[in-house]
């Protein structure tokens, strides 16, 4: 067998799994311990995991910065903007669910002032702000989604990673800066692609090794310095 589509396999395998644990959270949800945290996750929520340590650890915060976290999940990214001295954090996501945890844990950590989660498919419902930092943790695959749990790995047709690229340029200020999570089993040739097509760069600044399969990347992206205001 062709080692990739063993190993393609394997990730298959390991994030359908997953996505079942998703669902059968208890109703009243549950608490998982993240980088010396405990964030609350109701069911149908993409759980805090490694694939998001790198970005977290290398994410650098400057009193007073404003943050929006596209596909928030649980918070835990835009919680430890908090934590890092952000001043106004717009934390969005599609998935109802979601919405739930996120919210459920900025008020648990103390910054319900500070940090707003709201509904938004990417980009649609921020209006005009525009923010210091932006960062995501989007699906690492193109593979097709069949429902919204599944949309928090699973990128059908790469759409959501296309028009992320395509539309973050109105939303970050001229010498603002993305802090973007991916991994070894995902498409970062696609991404590093994307970047370039739309006027940035993309630099490698930390990474978490899981298992031997599995590796995680955090990328620092920023507007070449070619590249013409939007």
């Amino acid at each position: 067998m062709d080692n990739s589509l063993g190993k393609n396999a394997h990730i298959d395998r390991w994030q359908k799994n997953r996505q079942k644990a998703f669902k059968i959270v208890p109703e009243d949800g549950k608490t998982l311990r993240y980088l010396g945290k405990d964030f609350h996750v109701f069911p149908n929520t993409f759980w805090p995991y490694t694939d998001s340590q790198p970005l977290v650890r290398a994410l650098r915060v400057k009193e007073g910065d404003s943050v929006l976290d596209v596909g928030t999940g649980s918070g835990v990214i835009a919680i430890f903007t908090c934590y890092g001295g952000a001043s106004r954090v717009l934390a969005v996501d599609i998935n109802p669910a979601a919405l739930k945890s996120a919210r459920h844990n900025a008020e648990a950590h103390g910054f319900g002032d500070i940090m707003e989660v709201r509904s938004s498919s990417l980009f649609d419902s921020v209006g005009d702000e525009r923010f210091d930092v932006i960062t995501a943790n989007l699906p690492f695959r193109n593979k097709e989604a069949h429902d919204v749990v599944a949309r928090s790995q699973w990128d059908t047709d790469f759409h959501t990673n296309t028009r992320f690229f395509e539309q973050v340029g109105k939303y970050l200020k001229p010498d603002g800066r993305i802090y973007f999570a991916h991994s070894n089993f995902g498409a970062v040739k696609e991404v590093r692609k994307l970047a370039k097509e739309n006027g940035y760069s993309m630099r490698r600044v930390a990474s978490v090794r899981a298992d031997e399969t599995k590796e995680f990347y955090a990328f620092l992206i920023k507007r070449s310095p070619q590249a013409k205001p939007v």
